[in-house]
């Protein structure tokens, strides 16, 4: 039985809004956490999804996206050279 094309047609805003909210949190996690622990980052990025309405966000996907900003250097490499310096007490 195939689907009713319509019935596609009247989803594709619901998905987009609700994509749209993913990116929000996403953008808004990254901005904040990037380079920060694992479970830092896990935690805010749920608490912002939950913001935005989007709770309902994959598991997995919530996982790997916070992975990724933790995971992730912000800035040009000589950049994140000097912050790291700065952090731990060290200068150039």
């Amino acid at each position: 039985m195939a689907a009713d094309p319509s019935e596609h047609e009247k989803a594709v805003p619901v998905r987009a809004a609700r994509l749209a909210q993913i990116e929000r949190a996403v953008s808004r996690t990254r901005a904040s956490h990037t380079g920060q622990p694992f479970e830092a980052t896990r935690q805010a990025l749920t608490e912002v999804l939950r913001d935005e309405g989007a709770e309902r966000a994959v598991p997995q996907v919530v996982e790997e996206l916070a992975r990724q900003i933790s995971e992730a250097a912000s800035g040009p490499p000589g950049l994140r050279a000097e912050r790291s310096a700065a952090q731990q007490g060290r200068t150039g």
